[in-house]
C-alpha cells in the first residue's frame, strides 16, 4: 500500500501484528483500521475526508486542539469571544513557519473546518466580527484548490484590508491571479471593475519592495492599467521593471504593445536615461517623440549618441533650427563618418589588404577532376567574379579588378550586355558609404559610350549612398534629372529609379514623389519601369503609410489598360512597393486590404498578403502566423488564378519567417513547420522554404538550419536548389563561416557543369565572405531590440526577386542583388571620445545572457574574452566595459559608442 509522504499511515502500523491476533477492542483503533471502497483509510470513520497521514506529535497535536477550540468558539453564541478567536487564529498563520514545499501547519488543520467556517460567516451579521473572519477565509480560500469558486478574491473584498503583505507572499501572488480571472470574466460580462482595480494597486508597492517586478507588471497589464506603473517606481526599481516591460512586448498584442513601449519611454526620460529612450522612441516609429528627447538635454555629446542611433535605424532627422547646429552632430545624424570608422576597425584587424574572387573560390581545394572546368573565362563566370569581389572588399574603396588605373583595363570589359551594368554598379558596393571619394571614382563609367555601364554606373551612385546622408544631395542631382530617369535607354532608366530608391531609402523626402510617381501612373509605360518606381516609392516611404504612393499604386492596378500588364512577371514588384509602405503599421494596414479585395485580378491576392506580412514584420502575431499556414495548406486547382494563387502559398512561406524573426520561441516553431511544408508541400511552396529559412536568422549560421538547407542543395528540382545555395548565402553573410565555406566549395564541384546553379554558388561564397567578415546583413541591432525598416525591405526584395529566380537574378536582372546593400552594415563596435575620435579601451565579449526577471544582479554575458577596440561582434554575443574607467553613453555597447571619462575613477 502507498506511503503518504513516506510515513507509513495508522492503518498500516497494525499489519505488524499476527495474523490470528484478535482485533482490539479500542474503539479509537478500529476506527484507525476502516477504510473506504478504495481501500484508503477512513478518517474519523466519515468517508470522503481527510485520511490520516501520520501521528502528530505532541507539538502539532497541541496546536490541532488548540485551533479546533478556537473554532468552536466561534460557533458559540458569546460574540464577545469572536474577535480574540479570530485574532488568536491569525496569529498562528502568520507566524507559523514551514519549507517552501509544504503547507503551513494551521491552514492544514483548519482546512477540514473550511465549510463550517463559510457557514458561520453567512449566518453573522454585519459589523467588524464578519470582516476578520471574512480576513481568516480569504487566506483559508487558498487551499481550497477549487479555481472556478475565486474565495481568496471573494472574501477580501468583504474585508478591506490595507497590509496584505503580513499574510505573505505566497498569498499576495494567489490574490492577483483571482484577480486577473475575474476582471476577465467582468470586461467580458460588461460588469463594473472598480473594486477589483483599487485592490490590485494595492498589491503592485508590495510586489515592486520585494523584488517581485515582473508580477508588479503582470497584474497592472491584465487590468489593463500599465501607465498607472510609474507612479509607483523608485530609482531601485525602475530598470528592471523596464527591462521586463521591453522583453514582454513581442508577446503582446497591437495596441497594448505600443503602451507599454511608450510607458517604458516614459519611465526612461523621467530618470534621465536619454539613450535607452530614444532606442524605444525609435521602435515606437515616432519621428516626433524622438526630436523630443533630442531637445531635452543641453549635453553635446549625449546628443551625438542619440544621433548615431538614429542613424543607424536611417532615419533621416534635421537638427532642431534655432539651435546652434554642432559640424559633429550632424555628421553624427548623416552616418557620414561611418567609411572612415569602418576603415579603422579594418587596419586594426589587418585587412586593408584587396582579395581576389579566386582567393575565396580557392579552386584548388576543389577536387581536381573538375577544378580546370569552374573556371571558364566566360562572361557568365565574369559576372559572377565581379558580384565575389564587389561583397567581399565591400567598403573597402580598393580592389584588385574594377578600381584600376585607367578605365579599359576595369573588369566591366570582361563581362556582356546586361553583365556590364551589374559589374559597373558594383563600384557602388565597393565604394559604399563613401559618397565623398566615390564619386571621382565612380566618374569615369558615368560618361561611358555603352548604355549597359552608363546605366551600372548610375546604380553605383545608389548603392554607394545607400545608409548615409549626402549633403550635396549627388545621387537626386544625377539620378533625378531627365537625361537619367527620361534616358532612351530602359536600362539607364530602371538603374535610375533604384538608385533612386536605394540612396534614400526611409528618408521619406517629398521631391521623390514628384520624379517616380508619374512614371508609376503613366500606362504607356513598360510594366518593368512603373514597377521599379513603385518599388522605390516604397523603400523610401517605407513604413509611412503615405497616402499618394499608396493610391497611385492602386489606381495603377485597378487601371482597366493596366489590368492586361498586370500578368507580367514584374507586376510582383509593383505590390511589393505597397506592401513595404504598410511595414511595421500593424492593424493601419486593414484599409488596403479591404482595397484590394475590390480588384478583380489574380495578382490582387498576392499583393493583399504580401502587405499583410509586411505590416506584421517581427513582431512574432501568432495569429498572423496560424493565418499563413492555413494558407499553405489549401491545394490549388489548375484554372487561370493558377499563378496568383502560386504566389498567394510563396508569399505566405516568407511571411511566416518575416513576422516571427523577432522572437525566438517562434522562430523554432517556424523552423519545425518548414520541414512539414518541405515534405507534403506543392513545388511552389518547397521553393519558397530555402528562402524563408534564409530570411529566419541572416547572418546567424545556426547549424540545424544549414545543414538541412546543405541537404536541400542536392534537391531533384533544381528551383529548390538554387534557392537553398542562395539561403546559404544569406544565413552566412559576413562571418566566414568556415564550416559553410567548406560546403560551398564542394557545391561548386557538385555543379561544375550547371551554369545557373554554380553562378549561384559563386554569389553565395561572395556572401558569406562580406567585407572580408565584417558585416552583417541581420536587419535587427541594439542588442537585437530595434528591427531595421530599410534592411528587412532590402533583403525581403532580394528573396522576392530569388522566388523565379530564371526570370530575374539567372536572367537579365542579377542587379536587384543589390537591394541587399540596405542591410549591409559592419558588425563592429567602435568606442569613440567625446569628440568622435577612435578611443582604446579594453571590453570583454561573450555570450548575451538573457537576465529578464532574475533575481540580484546577474552576469549579462558567458564565456567572454577580453579585446581592446574595435571589435568585431557576432550574432548574440554582447560587450562590457572591462572597468569603470569610462561610462558609455549608449544604452548598450554596440555599434559606435562615445566613452566619458569616470569623474571618480582613480587609477588603482
Amino acid at each position: 500500500m502507498a506511503k503518504e509522504n513516506g510515513v507509513p499511515t495508522a492503518a498500516e502500523k497494525g499489519k505488524g501484528k499476527m495474523e490470528d491476533e484478535k482485533p482490539s477492542d479500542d474503539p479509537q483503533k478500529q476506527d484507525d483500521a476502516k477504510k473506504d471502497k478504495d481501500g484508503k483509510p477512513i478518517a474519523n470513520g466519515k468517508p470522503g475526508e481527510e485520511p490520516l497521514e501520520e501521528e502528530l506529535n505532541e507539538e502539532d497535536q497541541n496546536l490541532k486542539n488548540e485551533l479546533e477550540m478556537l473554532v468552536a468558539r466561534l460557533q458559540e453564541s458569546d460574540t464577545s469571544l469572536y474577535i480574540p478567536a479570530l485574532d488568536a487564529i491569525k496569529d498562528f498563520i502568520k507566524t507559523s513557519t514551514s519549507s517552501m514545499t509544504a503547507v503551513p501547519k494551521p491552514l492544514k488543520f483548519l482546512r477540514p473546518h473550511y465549510e463550517d467556517l463559510t457557514k458561520t460567516f453567512e449566518q453573522w451579521p454585519e459589523g467588524k466580527e464578519k470582516e476578520h473572519l471574512a480576513d481568516v477565509l480569504s487566506v483559508l480560500g487558498m487551499t481550497q484548490g477549487d479555481e472556478e469558486k475565486l474565495d481568496t478574491l471573494k472574501y477580501r473584498l468583504l474585508a478591506p484590508s490595507e497590509d496584505l503583505g503580513s499574510w505573505g507572499h505566497e498569498y499576495v501572488r494567489h490574490l492577483a491571479l483571482e484577480i486577473g480571472q475575474d476582471y476577465q470574466r467582468r470586461m467580458t460580462d460588461d460588469e463594473d471593475a472598480q473594486d477589483l482595480v483599487e485592490l490590485a494597486r494595492t498589491l503592485v508597492p508590495y510586489f515592486l519592495t520585494h523584488n517581485a517586478e515582473a508580477d508588479a507588471v503582470d497584474i497592472l497589464s491584465e487590468l489593463e492599467r500599465i501607465q498607472e506603473i510609474p507612479q509607483y517606481l523608485d530609482e531601485n526599481t525602475y530598470p528592471r521593471v523596464c527591462l521586463y516591460m521591453v522583453s514582454m512586448v513581442n508577446l503582446l498584442t497591437y495596441p497594448e504593445d505600443q503602451q507599454f513601449l511608450r510607458t517604458a519611454h516614459d519611465i526612461y526620460k523621467s530618470y534621465n536615461k536619454l539613450p535607452q529612450a530614444v532606442v524605444l522612441a525609435i521602435r515606437l516609429n515616432d519621428t516626433d517623440l524622438i526630436h523630443q528627447d533630442f531637445d531635452s538635454t543641453k549635453d553635446l555629446a549625449l546628443k551625438k549618441q542619440m544621433a548615431i542611433l538614429v542613424a543607424r535605424q536611417q532615419i533621416w532627422l534635421e537638427p532642431s533650427s534655432g539651435a546652434e547646429t554642432d559640424e559633429e552632430l550632424v555628421a553624427c545624424l548623416s552616418n557620414a563618418k561611418l567609411p572612415d570608422y569602418f576603415k579603422t576597425l579594418a587596419k586594426e584587424l589587418n585587412i586593408l589588404e584587396p582579395k581576389l574572387p579566386e582567393e575565396i573560390y580557392k579552386s584548388h581545394l576543389e577536387s581536381t577532376r573538375t577544378a580546370g572546368l569552374t573556371n571558364i573565362d566566360s562572361a557568365r563566370h565574369n559576372l559572377a567574379s565581379a558580384f565575389v569581389n564587389a561583397f567581399t572588399n565591400a567598403g573597402f574603396g580598393k580592389d584588385k579588378m574594377m578600381l584600376v588605373e585607367g578605365e579599359k583595363t576595369s573588369w566591366v570589359w570582361k563581362t556582356k550586355d546586361d553583365g556590364m551594368m551589374s559589374t559597373a554598379a558594383s563600384l557602388g558596393v565597393l565604394l559604399q558609404w563613401d559618397s565623398i571619394n566615390g564619386l571621382d571614382k565612380v566618374n569615369p563609367f558615368l560618361y561611358a559610350e555603352d548604355d549597359q555601364i552608363k546605366a551600372g554606373a548610375f546604380l553605383a551612385v545608389g548603392i554607394m549612398n545607400s545608409g548615409i546622408r549626402d549633403e550635396t544631395d549627388s545621387s537626386i542631382s544625377l539620378l533625378g534629372v531627365e537625361e537619367s530617369l527620361g534616358a532612351k535607354s530602359v536600362q539607364i532608366r530602371m538603374a535610375s529609379i533604384m538608385g533612386l530608391g536605394l540612396a534614400y531609402a526611409n528618408t521619406n523626402k517629398e521631391d521623390l514623389l514628384e520624379l517616380l510617381l508619374p512614371i508609376v501612373e503613366d500606362t504607356s509605360l513598360d510594366m518593368q519601369l512603373s514597377a521599379m518606381a513603385a518599388l522605390s516609392l516604397g523603400l523610401i516611404f517605407v513604413g509611412s503609410s503615405n497616402d499618394r504612393v499608396s493610391e497611385a499604386i492602386i489606381t495603377t492596378l485597378l487601371d482597366e489598360e493596366r489590368q492586361k500588364q498586370l500578368k507580367d512577371k514584374w507586376t510582383r514588384f509593383m505590390s511589393l512597393g505597397l506592401a513595404l509602405l504598410f511595414f511595421g503599421r500593424q492593424e493601419e494596414v486593414e484599409v488596403i486590404l479591404e482595397t484590394l479585395k475590390a480588384i478583380d485580378h489574380p495578382m490582387a491576392k498576392p499583393a493583399a498578403v504580401l502587405a499583410e506580412v509586411c505590416a506584421w514584420a517581427g513582431t512574432g502575431t501568432v495569429l498572423k502566423l496560424q493565418e499563413l499556414l492555413h494558407l499553405c495548406n489549401e491545394h490549388i486547382e489548375d484554372g487561370d488564378d493558377k499563378k496568383g494563387d502560386e504566389l498567394i502559398q510563396t508569399y505566405a512561406v516568407l511571411g511566416l519567417s518575416l513576422i516571427s524573426m523577432g522572437e525566438e520561441v517562434g522562430q523554432e516553431m517556424v523552423l519545425r513547420q518548414f520541414g512539414h511544408l518541405m515534405h507534403y508541400g506543392e513545388a511552389n511552396i518547397r521553393k519558397a522554404v530555402p528562402l524563408a529559412m534564409g530570411l529566419i536568422s541572416p547572418s546567424n549560421p545556426q547549424m540545424k538550419v544549414y545543414d538541412t538547407l546543405s541537404r536541400y542543395t542536392h534537391d531533384n528540382d533544381n528551383d529548390v536548389a538554387i534557392n537553398a545555395i542562395f539561403a546559404m548565402g544569406l544565413l552566412g553573410a559576413g562571418t566566414n563561416n568556415a564550416r559553410l565555406a567548406q560546403l560551398l566549395r564542394q557545391l561548386a564541384s557538385y555543379y561544375h557543369r550547371d551554369q545557373n546553379s554554380l553562378f549561384m554558388v559563386r554569389i553565395a561564397q561572395g556572401l558569406l565572405h562580406m567585407g572580408k567578415g565584417t558585416m552583417s546583413i541581420n536587419p535587427f541591432h541594439t542588442d537585437r531590440q530595434i528591427l531595421s525598416r530599410v534592411a528587412t525591405a532590402g533583403l525581403l526584395t532580394v528573396l522576392v526577386a530569388m522566388i523565379d529566380a530564371k526570370s530575374f537574378i539567372l536572367a537579365e536582372s542579377h542587379y536587384l542583388l543589390y537591394f541587399i546593400v540596405t542591410a549591409m552594415h559592419p558588425r563592429f563596435l567602435v568606442t569613440l571620445d567625446e569628440d568622435l575620435k577612435p578611443l582604446q579601451v579594453n571590453v570583454r565579449v561573450g555570450q548575451a545572457v538573457d537576465v529578464v526577471g532574475q533575481a540580484g544582479r546577474p552576469k549579462t554575458i558567458t564565456g567572454w574574452q577580453t579585446q581592446s577596440t574595435p571589435v568585431l561582434l557576432a550574432y548574440g554575443e554582447r560587450a562590457e566595459l572591462e572597468d569603470e574607467q569610462y561610462i558609455s553613453l549608449a544604452s548598450n555597447l554596440e555599434g559606435l559608442v562615445i566613452l566619458r571619462k569616470n569623474p571618480v575613477w582613480e587609477e588603482g
